[in-house]
């Protein structure tokens, strides 16, 4: 039950209980001050080597109409069937939760006349998305990813650039032992003719399909090579390969891409099995995995799409591009106990006695903050030895000490935290260095 249908509001009583507190609904979370750190290096490693690469970025809406998804994405996709949530506005319009980022990209893209822009245009973005799906290790309803696309270009030199930033991005991440699989599909002229070839194979075995694959054999025969049912895992060692039934335009392009990344020196290995889990591929897929096994590992996967513009109403265009979930990446780095060192510690903790220090405090902290420092206000409240502790608390670099004494003689008494050392300045003179 993957749709979000019109149904008759709850009402909640707030009474004494465990049952009055409200938590986050199943499947999504609170991203909490100690944590995010670990989102900052990402997002700013990724955004660093994405600007490296001449990309820039886009942000779209966290809902489109559902015929984006539905022509996009495909309609006897498990995403579409089965986990995307859907629902009618008070106009009656049919909107659908953004469940990936590629088509409102392409349709940006279309929407804002790109094509007219030097091609290909490469954008970069990050963005929550949407799933039903069962919420499992690093992977949740609403989950977050990086990606990039480029639009414009088929030229298989194109598609080694993404599969190139998504391997500089591991790298960089500080992630290692990972592996880079691919695979192409072909296109619309030759995967006709692959299919036939598949359903013919499948058809033998019956017998041992999913319910959900007898289904898909006959309107989706790819997503039965997707399928991650036990019964269906090992019949895709023996199924045909989408790499021997190529047209002559797409065998091209598989054997330039597969040069170009042995000359990168990029190690890969073909994986007929991959097809990605998304209608609108074609010709070239890929996914990078950390060490460990398992059908959810994915830590980054993309591929072509040079159909998916013209389906979305505008000219044949080709594009390329890729995403990586944010906390799957973050799983990923906690496992390899890599340092994240972002510094948010507040460099100065103002500490004041009484009223008229504490006036001078917050002028003080003022100009601290106009200097592009941080400063934090601490309470007079609670005397000096309280707002130390407050200041160590919160791992303040250094606590700026107002009482009596400092506003007499105009000084301010400066405590370095980390080894206790203590001096004391002239306001002016500590203003003038700022």
């Amino acid at each position: 039950m993957g749709s979000l249908q019109p149904r008759e509001p709850k009402i909640f009583y707030r009474h004494r209980g465990e049952d009055s507190v409200f938590k986050a609904p199943r499947g999504t979370r609170d991203i909490q001050p100690d944590e995010q750190p670990y989102w900052r290096y990402i997002e700013n490693k990724a955004s660093k080597l994405a600007r490296l690469y001449g990309f820039k970025r886009l942000d779209t809406p966290v809902f489109e109409d559902s015929g984006l998804f539905s022509r996009s994405v495909g309609a006897g996709t498990d995403i579409m069937d089965k986990e995307t949530y859907t629902f009618n506005d008070r106009g009656n319009d049919p909107l659908t939760l953004r469940p990936e980022g590629t088509a409102p990209v392409c349709r940006a893209y279309l929407e804002h006349g790109m094509q007219n822009l030097p091609q290909p245009v490469r954008l970069y973005y990050f963005c929550p998305v949407f799933r039903y799906d069962r919420p499992q290790a690093g992977r949740y309803r609403e989950h977050h990813q990086f990606g990039v696309e480029v639009i414009g270009d088929s030229d298989p030199m194109v598609d080694i650039e993404v599969v190139q930033i998504g391997w500089d991005l591991m790298d960089v991440l500080g992630l290692e032992g990972l592996s880079l699989s691919l695979n192409s599909i072909g296109d619309k002229k030759c995967r006709p003719h692959y299919i036939k070839e598949l359903q013919r194979y499948y058809k033998r075995y019956t017998g041992q399909l999913c319910k959900d694959c007898i289904q898909r054999l006959d309107n989706n025969p790819l997503r039965v090579l997707d399928c991650k049912q036990a019964s269906c895992v090992p019949l895709r060692d023996t199924a045909p390969a989408s790499t021997d039934h190529l047209c002559d335009e797409c065998q091209t392009h598989w054997d330039q891409l597969r040069k170009y990344l042995e000359i990168s020196g990029i190690p890969f290995e073909v994986d007929h099995k991959l097809v990605r889990g998304l209608d609108y591929y074609t010709r070239m897929v890929f996914e990078i995995t950390p060490p460990e096994e398992g059908a959810q590992s994915t830590i980054l996967g993309g591929g072509r799409y040079d159909g998916l513009i013209e389906e979305l109403g505008g000219k044949p265009i080709p594009g390329v591009g890729f995403a990586t979930g944010m906390e799957r990446l973050i799983l990923n780095i906690e496992r390899q106990c890599i340092d994240v060192i972002v510094d948010e510690d507040p460099e100065y903790f103002l500490a004041s006695m009484d009223e008229k220090s504490a006036e001078l405090a917050v002028m003080i902290g003022g100009k601290i903050r106009e200097s592009g420092c941080s400063a934090i206000q601490g309470q007079q409240g609670r005397g000096l030895r309280g707002q130390m502790r407050t200041a160590n608390t919160l791992n303040a670099k250094r606590v700026i000490i107002i009482g009596e004494h400092e506003i007499t003689n105009g000084s301010l008494t400066i405590r370095e935290m980390t080894n206790g050392d203590q001096e004391t300045v002239m306001v002016e003179d500590f203003l003038a260095g700022l």
